[in-house]
């Protein structure tokens, strides 16, 4: 179940400003303990520490394929790759600088495989969070119990229902 909040979006130059969005809310972010934790209470004969030693192997591993300009795939999962950050073109291939041209790496992550988006769209379900306090002349929102209103998920907000997938 995703839980969701209704947040206003504030910003002048917003080409949404004044629109209303639904945001997940986040109630817990775990680390690799905790999904090692997780995963050994799903019938393995791993133990929390094996599977935490795994996990810290292959986040290892990654960065350092990525970082040697690999990509790599998760199978049902997300295929992760480095991107490239940049503020503006140049003009020219002869004029391109990379000092001047990249602002710098970033890294991402595409669903793959059983975790499409088309797939978190046809089993996703939605809820609305406990009941919170919207101030329609702010737009701001004070979340109820089980809410983490300092965590963002970071996506720009969508179109539609926001109670259902299309």
């Amino acid at each position: 179940m995703i839980i969701y909040r209704k947040m206003k979006i504030e910003g002048e130059n917003h080409p949404c400003h004044g629109l209303w969005y639904a945001r997940p809310v986040i109630t817990e972010t775990l680390d690799i303990v905790a999904l090692s934790k997780h995963m050994a209470k799903h019938n393995t004969p791993f133990s929390p520490g094996v599977i935490k030693g795994v996990l810290a192997d292959m986040v290892a591993c990654i960065k350092e394929l990525i970082l040697d300009g690999k990509n790599v795939k998760l199978d049902d999962l997300a295929i992760f790759s480095v991107g490239i950050v940049s503020d503006h073109g140049a003009e020219s291939a002869e004029a391109f600088k990379v000092t001047e041209h990249v602002k710098g790496l970033k890294l991402r992550a595409r669903a793959t495989g059983e975790l499409s988006n088309a797939q978190i769209n046809l089993e996703g379900q939605l809820r609305e969070a406990t009941p919170y306090a919207v101030d329609g002349s702010t737009g701001t929102t004070t979340p109820g119990t089980g809410t983490n209103p300092d965590e963002e998920d970071g996506q720009e907000p969508g179109s539609g229902d926001e109670d259902s997938f299309g």
